[in-house]
């Protein structure tokens, strides 16, 4: 057995997938190297701050940064890594097709890099078919390095207690991957579920792609409710007080951010475009912002008014805003109203203004995502609309 320098390299390890499980990984006191390119977050990380939210992440960062967590932007770092943790994800194209040709570019790049004594962990969402192809491409170069796809099924932020808490999907093509797979991922939690890759990478897909259904479901109920001038929170309410079997429906609100869209529509192209449950889905979530305009257009003049968006992060209480559909609906604003005004107190954009601001200039506020912190707001809901379509003020789903 080759000795290695570090026990884990993770590809892209300061992101939201890869700074968390390096870190934890790192706390077990496994040597972990993050190999990433960001010099930003790379100068952030060093300094023991973390370039996103991630509740309980910072402090062990700091305690382990430098002693068993250490950063380079030196691909060269791979080569003495005994694992190593790929969480770059396969991007979708502009016709919502899955790209293997950017994954199969990332190996190609890194190939000349590996030898038959370590083990690659594909950590990211994958098409299904993917680590299968990878093993081909490595051993069609007369490597034989292992290879393992072990989806992370973390809620964005909490990361730091679910890799302890949730069970491990372990999938490799031999027994002797999934063995040492295991093992490592032991060390953070108590139980490994070992799959076939194909079995593994549909398991992702489906995880995320049930939450982006249930969201639909309620996004739907929602429309159907206010275009009847109903109250869809009142009905809400009494459907899911105190009866169990509607314990798992969502309230109404944007499904948005870096997975769900994507991986529903990785899902539709694996089968082969009939998937029409999952299209459908898409239509109704993405179809939400354009929803609450028209809406609007009914009962004001929208060209007579400054409209304020309060929140522009995917999900409430994050900081992230990739594929934010608060910024979706900004687009579609610019063009229908007097002035657009937008607000978050944890994303980093220079376009926005400060809340206060926001409250006084505009003549209506739609609530784009939910934080916490919003509850402190003094709104006058006298005289100004809110479309609050979480509920989140306890207004109701009216318009």
């Amino acid at each position: 057995m080759e000795k290695f320098s570090y026990d884990i390299c993770v590809i892209g390890g300061l992101g939201h997938i890869g700074l968390p499980l390096g870190i934890s990984f790192a706390k077990t006191g496994k040597k972990v190297i993050l190999y990433d390119i960001n010099q930003n977050a790379i100068d952030m990380v060093s300094k023991g701050i973390t370039p996103f939210l991630e509740v309980g992440a910072e402090k062990p960062l700091q305690e382990t940064i430098n002693k068993t967590l250490f950063i380079s932007s030196d691909k060269n770092v791979i080569s003495q890594s005994h694992f190593v943790i790929l969480t770059i994800g396969t991007p979708i194209d502009e016709h919502l097709n899955p790209q293997f040709t950017l994954f199969k570019k990332i190996f190609e790049e890194i190939i000349s890099l590996l030898n038959d004594s370590q083990h690659i962990i594909i950590r990211s969402t994958v098409y299904p078919g993917t680590t299968e192809k990878v093993q081909e491409l490595l051993r069609q170069n007369g490597k034989k390095t292992r290879v393992s796809f072990c989806p992370e099924r973390i809620a964005e932020g909490k990361a730091m207690e679910e890799l302890r808490s949730l069970p491990q999907i372990i999938a490799s093509l031999d027994d002797e991957s999934i063995g040492e797979a295991s093992k490592l991922f032991l060390s953070l939690t108590n139980q490994t579920i070992p799959l076939k890759p194909i079995e593994a990478e549909l398991a992702k897909l489906y995880t995320n792609v049930w939450r982006y259904l249930q969201f639909a479901i309620s996004n739907q109920f929602y429309q159907i409710a206010t275009q009847n001038n109903l109250d869809f929170y009142k009905i809400y309410d009494a459907v899911t007080n105190n009866y169990p079997r509607t314990k798992g429906f969502a309230k109404a609100g944007f499904a948005a951010g870096p997975c769900l869209f994507k991986d529903t529509m990785q899902l539709a192209a694996f089968a082969n475009n009939n998937f029409f449950l999952g299209h459908s889905a898409m239509l109704i979530n993405e179809g939400l912002p354009n929803f609450i305009i028209q809406k609007l257009k009914e009962k004001n003049d929208l060209k007579t008014k400054t409209v304020g968006i309060l929140g522009m992060a995917f999900k409430g209480d994050s900081d992230d805003c990739r594929e934010s559909l608060s910024y979706k609906l900004k687009k579609a604003l610019t063009i229908e109203v007097k002035q657009v005004l937008c607000s978050d107190p944890l994303v980093k954009d220079d376009r926005l203004v400060p809340a206060d601001v926001l409250i006084k200039k505009s003549d209506i506020i739609i609530i784009g995502a939910p934080h916490s912190e919003y509850k402190k707001l003094k709104l006058d809901f006298k005289s100004k609309k809110i479309v609050d379509m979480w509920n989140f003020f306890g207004l109701g789903g009216v318009f």
